[in-house]
């Protein structure tokens, strides 16, 4: 995909206005007990957010929004000259989660049944309403590889239809359905680029651990070998350059860091190094279709950050924040003619608003605040921190406090591990996290190594460490805030999804006396059934897996991995547990979780297991996330409790 509307297929951001939190007067109890939040219904911060995802149609008539209809997430449009606005899909099974403009008259969406995650491809007709799915197939897979911007009617997808394990290319044409195969994939290629004028003129080839980006002048040309690398060294193509000869892209190569680079296609060689991060992964690049140029690179630290080569783009940037003041601004959608932009405000405290800034008038107007519900003052903000770990690497995370109790001590906390592994978080609003500070936990969240975006070195150090130096950096964490008296060392919880859920599992199983509970949320329990158990279109990358998390066929690797894998070490388990579920998940499967709820079982030792059947890995619907986080929020009381506010108050106020 190449425009950044694309970039918000199947994502949910969480993301809106910045205000300085309420202080408190240290000489007077009864304030610092009104800077304490009210409690706020659990339902407010998991339900559907009233309107989201705004995106503009390519000649700016027309600006839709997903919003809920029957309890799910629908796609609306409106009229931007006469305001009239109607829904036009009535999706009542599963929320549409991400959608884009095919053209003026056509939106497109991808969902899945019940989250098996065969994502399949629907068209929806802007006047009528009428929906046409076009490429749903039992146990078929689709993705879009070009929206094909300048061929109105067409987009080029991948299916597995013909190899499960693998995608070949096809020309969709949007009005008759037909689709032409572009390319037959001979079983090695794992995904393919188009240039700008919708040509599929890249490959990208693997044999398991070694990389190669193949090319070709034409679509009638065979493919030549442009550059080979191990897995280990990345250089990811963005986009053609404006002439189709060269690529821009993103590239470790002789670096720590990912830099953005041009890519001569006709050696494999660096013509130009753009731009490149002392402390982090340049993570995308920004370039204007119309104006045929380069714009930008993007990257992560703490928060977002940019580098504009643009001078034109840059000032419309510091024009928006500069009205925008106090706030993160984004820019998520704009025309074809580039004039209308879409822009979103975000913060750590609240789900953000949308605007429509029009380029040729420099009109800022205001279209909606995504959760209205939501009051920015009653929450907590998320705080940048870093710590050592225990052989000496840097760990950077994120600490939320209950808003009111940011110097208590002894605080009852939170470990959230995120999943991946080889992901990372990020700074903005997140509604479990600003839940349970409401509820009146402390949230620590790290990036352990082999989260992204910190350099090559820092992501190599996670291989064959699956509860080992990772489950150690976890730890770490806790223990810091152990030292700084943030947290009660008797009420430490720990929870996670996918791989946070094993992270969960192996810190209790680890450090048995450590956590006084634990939450596992779709999470790994075995590394042999999990490494056995992958989707078919995850298999040309086994061998990358081998090396990174472990082989299973390795004498060395096995023992390893049986010592690591929770269900076979469930006898070191004390703590209570709560195990969440998809039944339908492709990635950790049920039984993952199955043989961890038995392994307990049989041992006498509490865990509670909720199991959903319409859901997959992790829950979509409002209803299921409702059932989730209110029986979280009955397990963590149950065995960390929280600290009564007007107790925090009260030793807040006395440490003044």
């Amino acid at each position: 995909m190449k425009r950044n509307r694309l970039l918000a297929f199947g994502l949910m951001v969480s993301i809106a206005a910045l205000t300085a939190c309420g202080g408190s007067n240290s000489e007077d109890s009864a304030s610092m007990t009104e800077s304490i939040a009210p409690t706020i219904e659990l339902e407010d911060f998991f339900k559907n957010p009233e309107r989201t995802s705004y995106q503009i149609s390519p000649d700016g008539s027309h600006y839709s929004y997903l919003a809920p209809y029957e309890n799910r997430r629908n796609i609306f449009v409106e009229n931007i000259e006469t305001g009239e606005t109607k829904r036009i899909t009535s999706q009542t099974d599963r929320d549409i989660a991400g959608y884009f403009w095919a053209n003026n008259e056509q939106l497109i969406f991808m969902r899945d049944d019940g989250g098996d995650e065969f994502w399949y491809l629907v068209a929806t007709d802007v006047s009528s309403g009428e929906e046409k799915v076009l490429t749903k197939a039992d146990s078929v897979r689709t993705q879009i590889i070009d929206d094909l911007e300048d061929i109105p009617n067409e987009m080029i997808i991948g299916l597995n239809k013909r190899n499960p394990q693998v995608f070949d290319p096809y020309r969709l044409n949007l009005e008759t359905g037909e689709m032409t195969m572009v390319a037959e994939n001979p079983g090695n290629i794992t995904g393919w680029m188009t240039d700008h004028d919708g040509k599929l003129r890249i490959a990208f080839v693997t044999d398991g651990v070694n990389q190669s980006i193949m090319h070709r002048a034409t679509e009638e040309d065979d493919w030549a070998n442009v550059i080979t690398t191990n897995f280990k060294q990345n250089v990811s193509p963005r986009f053609f350059t404006f002439d189709n000869q060269n690529i821009y892209a993103t590239s470790n190569v002789g670096r720590d860091k990912e830099a953005a680079i041009i890519l001569d296609l006709s050696n494999g060689e660096e013509i130009e190094v753009l731009y490149e991060n002392e402390t982090n992964d340049v993570s995308g690049l920004m370039y204007s279709r119309k104006d045929k140029k380069i714009i930008g690179a993007s990257y992560y630290t703490d928060k977002a950050g940019r580098h504009y080569f643009d001078e034109a783009s840059k000032a419309r940037y510091d024009r928006l924040t500069k009205e925008l003041e106090g706030y993160e601004v984004a820019i998520t959608g704009y025309t074809k003619a580039e004039d209308k932009f879409m822009v979103r405000t975000y913060s750590d405290r609240s789900l953000g608003d949308y605007y429509l800034y029009d380029d040729s008038t420099d009109e800022l107007k205001h279209l909606a605040n995504v959760s209205p519900w939501i009051n920015e003052d009653d929450m907590a903000s998320m705080k940048p921190i870093s710590y050592k770990s225990r052989d000496g690497l840097t760990i950077h995370g994120y600490l939320t406090l209950p808003k009111g109790m940011e110097n208590a001590k002894n605080l009852p906390v939170v470990v959230n591990v995120h999943g991946g592994p080889w992901a990372r978080d990020r700074w903005g609003f997140n509604p479990e996290v600003q839940f349970l500070a409401n509820r009146g936990y402390a949230v620590l969240q790290m990036n352990f190594r082999g989260s992204t975006s910190y350099g090559r070195e820092f992501w190599e150090a996670s291989f064959d460490q699956w509860g080992l130096s990772m489950q150690e950096d976890v730890q770490d964490g806790a223990l810091w805030l152990v030292e700084q008296g943030i947290a009660d060392p008797a009420r430490l919880a720990i929870y996670g999804g996918s791989y946070g859920g094993y992270a969960t599992l192996q810190g209790l199983v680890k450090d048995p006396d450590f956590y006084a509970c634990g939450v596992d949320y779709v999470g790994v329990s075995n590394l042999f059934t999990f490494m056995n158990g992958i989707p078919p279109y995850w298999k040309p990358y086994l061998e990358m897996m081998y090396e990174m998390v472990g082989d299973p066929t390795d004498a060395e690797d096995s023992t390893r991995m049986a010592s690591t894998s929770p269900a076979l070490n469930a006898d070191k388990i004390t703590a209570p547990l709560f195990v969440a579920q998809g039944a339908n998940d492709p990635r950790v499967v049920k039984s993952e979780s199955d043989q961890m709820v038995d392994a307990m079982k049989s041992r006498g030792i509490e865990v509670q297991y909720m199991v959903k059947d319409d859901e997959g890995h992790g829950f979509r619907n409002e209803e299921n996330k409702f059932d989730f986080y209110r029986a979280m929020e009955s397990f963590l009381g149950e065995h960390i409790g929280t600290v009564e506010a007007e107790e925090a108050a009260t030793e807040e106020t006395a440490s003044h």
